[in-house]
């Protein structure tokens, strides 16, 4: 059964124009510029640009505004892929790592998926020295962790925060 704001949600996106589909694109490229020039680039007036900016953040379609950080530049460009088993993959074990697992600061993105394994995790750290640490101090010592595969980037060759529309 879907559920009231996942139908909310539907709704709003069949209802997506192109000038709302424009809009996102320029937003998502750089979400810095005045509606004024958003309006100019669209062909609208400012007032236009800005009530569809505020329907788009009010239904869900905009959730954010953030800024990019250089993970060079924090020291944090050592970018592990962790392929995680729990022991179980029953609804206790999977809330209680999923809690968990929002509480690491490391880890950036977390996807629950089919297959041989039950978690991807995406790890931002300086080195192998901290992953290190994190492996032995942070995600093995939650419970109900089987087994853990871990990748390192060698270079990052495409990243997007973009959602293509």
């Amino acid at each position: 059964m879907i559920k009231f704001d996942e139908l909310f949600r539907i709704i709003i996106t069949m209802k997506l124009d192109e000038t709302d589909i424009n809009l996102l694109e320029l937003l998502q490229a750089d979400s810095k510029k005045t509606t004024k020039e958003y309006a100019l680039k669209l062909g609208l007036s400012t007032t236009a640009i800005y009530e569809r900016i505020k329907r788009l953040e009010r239904t869900g379609a905009i959730r954010d505004y953030v800024a990019l950080v250089d993970k060079a530049i924090v020291d944090r460009n050592f970018t592990v892929f962790c392929h995680v088993k729990l022991v179980q993959h029953v609804k206790d074990n999977i809330e209680q790592f999923e809690a968990q697992v929002l509480r690491l600061q490391e880890v950036v993105e977390c996807h629950h998926l089919s297959g041989d394994y039950d978690y991807l995790l995406k790890i931002h750290v300086q080195d192998m020295d901290a992953y290190r640490n994190f492996m032995v101090n942070k995600l093995t010592a939650m419970n109900h962790i089987g087994s853990t595969q871990s990748s390192f980037t060698i270079k990052e060759v495409k990243h997007s925060t973009a959602i293509p529309l």
